[in-house]
């Protein structure tokens, strides 16, 4: 954890805080309530609400109502207004190094802070005002950082260390209840665990079924929920093992997806950006830890599998998919291009996919009662699009407007971003 708090120390000193005192101030505020006029609102439950009025007070929402005669303190009228969206899966501190090449998470220098200070700020500027951040001890002290206002960015859950299994080598039950105690410790969130290689190395199993079983039992009785990396035999592993959520699930049967189903687990695959992302970065990524040409050669041709994983959950009766990104660098704050591919290329219907980053993703993380819908008494996380994403899902390209907990960060003209936002069409 050295290296973590020299980041929070980093974090503050670099003059990344800079913003700080404005937000603060704003928290330290007399209670101001602020109402926001809106004609469309998608309250992230698959409900439509047309002409009314959000009322904010501090944090949270206090009221929804008909939109009445008395002014408004945001005119979002025209727009289409939802909750702030909910990012399953990314690895926020993870970053491109000095040289241009992939760096990973364990950026120390100044300039690799400021790189992590970026990913946070243009993740919340595309609208994602909670994030769950998996597989870094970095992740921490920006989580602390943010929650204290000292830089911008979304509200971050984290995993510090992942379990990766390594099959026997991993360790016995017991060794790995204690590594979950000790993640807990260390101020994790959830445990995240790898009971798969990576896709580009196969994708094969690396945790048996009673290591899995230990690993999800002790995270529960910790308190804590575990998301797990899982392609094939380990997706119906996990799901066995009462595990929380599943990650990817490439290769899985439609038997295994009926039975995450079942069992109330929650799957989150990804379509399209993460792939998508490491090909057009593949200059940057080859050559260091984990990618090789031929690793590269085998993400191109798990593409259309992982297109046919998603449409094969998004028809899976009760299989309850969230939404996710596996963000990594290159990728932070293009994280919406998940949703085009969702909806695009795997068939996920546009209400489908809002709600997938909204109320189900709240759902997921335990959250319901605090974010995922607009309604009174839940964190005021409101975004609104110059367009409607029911009708033309590359709407979500053009975030206009981001309050994240009563604070406005975003407040952009109608029209003001170009169609494309500067990412590949």
């Amino acid at each position: 954890m050295r290296v973590a708090r020299g980041i929070s120390f980093l974090l503050i000193m670099l003059g990344i805080g800079a913003l700080a005192p404005r937000i603060s101030a704003q928290a330290a505020m007399p209670s101001k309530r602020i109402v926001i006029a809106a004609s469309t609102v998608l309250d992230g439950k698959g409900q439509i609400l047309h002409d009314v009025h959000l009322e904010i007070e501090d944090s949270k929402i206090v009221a929804v109502g008909p939109a009445g005669d008395g002014p408004a303190d945001y005119d979002l009228r025209g727009l289409t207004v939802m909750p702030g969206w909910i990012d399953a899966h990314v690895h926020i501190t993870w970053i491109f190094g000095k040289d241009g090449k992939n760096a990973g998470t364990e950026g120390t220098t100044p300039p690799d802070i400021y790189q992590v200070a970026s990913n946070a700020w243009v993740t919340l500027m595309a609208g994602f005002t909670t994030v769950q951040s998996v597989g870094s001890p970095n992740d921490i002290p920006l989580h602390d950082a943010i929650a204290k206002g000292t830089i911008p960015g979304p509200r971050i859950l984290t995993a510090n260390e992942p379990l990766v299994g390594r099959g026997a080598a991993t360790g016995s039950p017991d060794e790995i209840r204690a590594y979950i105690r000790k993640q807990k410790q260390a101020g994790a969130d959830l445990i995240k665990i790898f009971a798969s290689q990576s896709i580009r190395q196969g994708g094969g199993m690396t945790l048996s079924q009673e290591q899995l079983n230990a690993a999800c039992d002790e995270a529960k009785k910790q308190g804590l929920r575990t998301l797990v990396h899982a392609y094939k035999d380990a997706v119906r592993a996990a799901t066995l093992a009462g595990c929380t959520e599943i990650e990817h699930g490439t290769l899985a049967p439609d038997e295994d997806l009926k039975l995450m189903a079942e069992k109330g687990t929650y799957f989150d695959p990804q379509c399209g950006l993460v792939i998508e992302n490491y090909v057009q970065n593949k200059e940057k990524y080859l050559g260091t830890e984990g990618y090789t040409a031929e690793g590269f050669a085998a993400m191109e041709k798990i593409l259309p599998m992982d297109h046919e994983i998603v449409e094969h959950a998004a028809k899976t009766p009760g299989l309850k998919m969230v939404f996710g990104t596996d963000a990594v660098a290159g990728a932070h704050g293009r994280n919406a291009e998940e949703f085009i591919d969702r909806v695009r290329d795997c068939g996920v219907e546009p209400m489908a996919a809002m709600i997938s980053a909204n109320s189900l993703g709240a759902e997921a993380m335990g959250m319901s009662d605090q974010i995922g819908s607009i309604a009174p008494g839940l964190q005021a996380d409101i975004i609104a699009l110059d367009g409607d994403p029911l009708k033309d899902i590359t709407a979500v390209r053009r975030v206009v407007f981001v309050m994240k907990a009563g604070v406005v960060y975003k407040n952009t003209a109608r029209g003001a971003i170009p169609f494309y936002a500067g990412v590949q069409p």
